[in-house]
């Protein structure tokens, strides 16, 4: 059986001997007493806990690929045995690396860590997406050292993404929203934040094959399709909220009416006889095009040519 101790003791000699061919005799070196001179300061108690880690797959010793299973909290802050020895004397000297969004290891130094055991499971879509390109870090939305990561509770992961998406966070709370705010799903319902394949970081490769997910009755196929309604849904639905019924951007008739001409319809005035009419017809009031148009997602119907039916 391979004694872990001699482990840190062959990577410290070999750190050292690296350290010194390159001329940097102050580089760090990796702790012998690995996790247990971190536990020293990062107690339950202290401003910067790290024993809720035991919690997690993070620290689980029989998983070879664990972090715990390697150079344990040295596999993700690198050689820290500097770091160790000054906060002994009240000095501070930062680890190898340090995770989070003020942190002053980059971005991307801190991801390629994550990513080295977290490349799989959708992650290859990280590379290239707008998260990468705008240097957010996964300690950014991630807590490592939680038994429980902010993101698996569908409130918490709110907070996490409303903290860059702010306007999304007014969103949520007009007159006509998914139910975000009361935890019923959250923004990875809709979104995978590390898979940019997909535009805006959808799951589904589509605006309209991630609604179809939940709202499945308007996928169709119709046998009269509502061209709109087939091509995208945000042209008539804004899905973060809106101060319209039904998450609409605007109310009809206004927002049928951005393509479809109102001269000519019956309920408009044909002429200037009919004028005098033309603000209290009543195909207008209500719910306007919607009181005959009622199937505007498309109609299965022989005679639904025109939605009615």
């Amino acid at each position: 059986m391979v004694n872990p101790t001699r482990i840190l003791l062959i990577l410290s000699v070999v750190c050292w001997l690296t350290a010194a061919m390159t001329g940097d005799t102050r580089a760090s070196e990796f702790s012998r007493a690995g996790a247990d001179s971190c536990l020293l300061c990062h107690r339950e108690t202290s401003e910067f806990p790290a024993t809720a880690i035991f919690d997690t797959p993070h620290a689980a010793r029989l998983d070879p690929e664990a972090p715990f299973a390697q150079l344990q909290c040295e596999s993700c802050h690198g050689p820290s045995e500097d770091h160790a020895m000054a906060e002994r004397h009240g000095e501070f000297v930062a680890p190898g690396r340090v995770f989070g969004t003020n942190s002053p290891t980059p971005a991307q130094t801190q991801n390629e860590v994550c990513i080295t055991c977290h490349e799989t499971h959708g992650r290859l879509g990280w590379f290239g997406s707008r998260h990468e390109a705008a240097q957010v870090s996964c300690a950014s939305c991630h807590q490592i050292h939680r038994a429980q990561d902010r993101v698996f509770n569908a409130l918490a992961q709110q907070e996490a993404c409303f903290t860059c998406h702010a306007k999304r966070r007014a969103d949520t709370f007009k007159a006509s929203s998914h139910p975000l705010r009361f935890g019923e799903m959250s923004c990875s319902s809709c979104h995978d934040p590390h898979n940019g394949n997909n535009d805006f970081l959808l799951r589904e490769s589509t605006v309209n094959e991630t609604c179809y997910t939940c709202h499945a009755e308007k996928r169709g196929p119709f046998l009269w399709e509502h061209a709109p309604a087939s091509e995208n849904c945000t042209l008539c639905h804004q899905p973060h909220g809106s101060n319209h019924p039904v998450l609409l951007t605007r109310r009809p008739p206004l927002l049928c009416q951005q393509c479809h001409s109102a001269a000519g319809h019956p309920a408009v005035a044909y002429g200037e006889d009919d004028i005098s009419n033309n603000f209290s017809n009543r195909f207008l009031l209500s719910r306007a095009c919607l009181n005959c148009h009622s199937q505007v997602h498309g109609s299965n119907h022989p005679s639904g040519a025109t939605l009615h039916r």
